[in-house]
């Protein structure tokens, strides 16, 4: 399938006005038409009683997407902007209308939900069950960020896909790659003896082997993208958000190598996008090799 376009929710919360700014800039930089979306859908548990209420909902919905559309416009003058206004909640909606699309931006919550919580139910729904890159943006810009890349790798599958879409997304907008295998050996058992459940010498050989073979294929495609190797015995969230903190991205596999088969999202995947250290990339093992404009 061609998937030749950037798709981004917007409901004008601040998360989704940072996201569509950037969902903007990568559709211009790959040359593909943004797709604007906003979902709308009665809210109320009664239905109701006439045609105009509902009318009216939606027409609430048209007056939001109008404001997304206006928002691109400006962010990239002449930028092949289409808006599309969708029937549903935006965890369905989205995730349907994605069919065509090469990547998804959202912000990180939108404006529904409860305001303590740092992910809404659609980031957590699209980054679970997409079957592309879905990069959330958090509503809050930070510090200053520097034009660099982090991404996670652990040898699995997921990562792999992870590191491409990286170096892909480095080469787009001149940014550097800062590659991070975090390694962790199991501890002691409890006595006065001590032992060790394993041999940390050999957990870490194996960790960095599993580093160094997941390396050589993907960055013989990107030579002209710089890198920067940091292999850190520590935990992988801990380490990938400390990372991450001044990056202007974070990508991370949907799951590594010690999820369990039927796990959905990885620990460490929830992880980082529940601390949000900057804007994080979810990349699925079964995601298309990320396009870049021709």
């Amino acid at each position: 399938m061609d998937r030749r376009e950037v798709l981004v929710g917007f409901d004008a919360s601040p998360a989704a006005e940072r996201a569509l700014r950037w969902a903007a800039v990568e559709a211009s930089l790959r040359d593909v038409p943004l797709r604007v979306c906003h979902a709308w859908h009665w809210p109320y548990p009664q239905r109701p009683q006439a045609g105009e209420a509902m009318q009216a909902v939606r027409g609430m919905g048209a007056l939001t997407l109008d404001d997304g559309v206006r928002l691109a416009c400006e962010t990239v003058p002449g930028l092949d902007v289409r808006p599309v206004l969708l029937k549903g909640t935006p965890s369905g909606a989205l995730l349907a209308a994605s069919v065509d699309a090469a990547l998804i931006v959202l912000g990180a919550r939108g404006t529904g939900g409860f305001d303590k919580l740092p992910l809404g139910s659609a980031a957590v729904h699209l980054a679970v069950h997409a079957d592309r890159p879905v990069l959330v943006v958090p509503a809050q810009g930070g510090p200053e960020r520097a034009k660099r890349i982090v991404v996670g790798i652990d040898g699995s599958p997921a990562s792999e896909a992870a590191l491409r879409f990286a170096l892909a997304e480095a080469r787009l907008h001149g940014a550097m790659v800062t590659l991070v295998c975090a390694w962790w050996d199991p501890g002691v058992l409890p006595g006065p003896d001590r032992l060790p459940f394993t041999d940390p010498q050999a957990v870490k050989e194996q960790a960095k082997a599993r580093f160094t073979s997941a390396l050589g294929p993907c960055l013989v495609d990107y030579p002209d993208v710089a890198v920067e190797e940091r292999f850190v015995r520590e935990r992988a969230g801990r380490v990938l958000a400390d990372n991450a903190r001044d990056a202007m991205l974070l990508v991370v596999g949907d799951r590594g190598i010690g999820s369990a088969p039927t796990t959905l999202l990885g620990a460490v995947t929830r992880a980082v996008l529940h601390e949000m250290p900057s804007p994080v990339a979810v990349v699925h093992e079964r995601d298309p090799k990320p396009q870049e404009s021709s």
